[in-house]
């Protein structure tokens, strides 16, 4: 078993920090999206969207976007419980971890690929759309502050998927110019106590 990764991009940190809470050591092999590696023939084949992470099994099947990665070791794993404890929380859970990939980490990654300089002749981009891409998403910085206001953590009292997909998007804000704001206290709150996990470093 391995897992295809790129050390920069938000997705595949997304499945480390879900490993590191599980305590589940997969060999990485590090695949180069800036010089273009996952558009080669070779890593196509693997996933021919062209996108990582991508979880290769003993017997040579691959099970590419992040989401079915992590569900993978959920059921092989179950404990700690990251996607939910019964089929209320599992619902729950869900709910809020599309709601922080939605609101909060597609919106941060458009406007990084609609403004950067990176995807500069590499993606067709639409400055203007970037930028309304920013705004949604520092509105919804907002809103999340207004949400954790009343709980530890986003989808209630315990640390889930959904927490760890809101600071992948927020961490990889600060490349996009959206970081949450001062007045904020709830978020910072909770972004300071998702930080410090260990599984924040993965």
């Amino acid at each position: 078993m391995r897992l295809y990764d790129y050390t920069h991009a938000p997705n595949p940190r997304l499945v480390r920090m879900f490993l590191a809470e599980k305590g589940i050591d997969v060999p990485l092999e590090a695949v180069d999206i800036a010089a273009g590696e996952n558009r080669r023939p070779q890593f196509l084949e693997k996933n021919p969207m062209g996108g990582l992470p991508v979880l290769e099994l003993d017997d040579g099947t691959h099970i590419a976007e992040t989401v079915a990665i992590c569900r993978y070791f959920e059921e092989r794993h179950p404990e700690p419980p990251l996607m939910g404890r019964d089929p209320e929380d599992k619902a729950r859970v869900e709910m809020w971890r599309r709601r922080m990939e939605l609101e909060i980490a597609l919106p941060v990654m458009q406007c990084f690929r609609n403004t950067s300089e990176f995807f500069a002749g590499r993606l067709p981009q639409n400055r203007e759309y970037g930028e309304t891409c920013r705004a949604h998403a520092l509105r919804r910085l907002e809103w999340l502050d207004e949400v954790l206001s009343d709980r530890e953590y986003v989808a209630g009292e315990h640390y889930t998927i959904a927490d760890a997909t809101a600071l992948m998007g927020i961490d990889f804000g600060k490349v996009a110019d959206v970081r949450p704001g001062e007045a904020q206290k709830y978020l910072r709150r909770w972004h300071e106590t998702v930080s410090a996990r260990p599984s924040a470093n993965a």
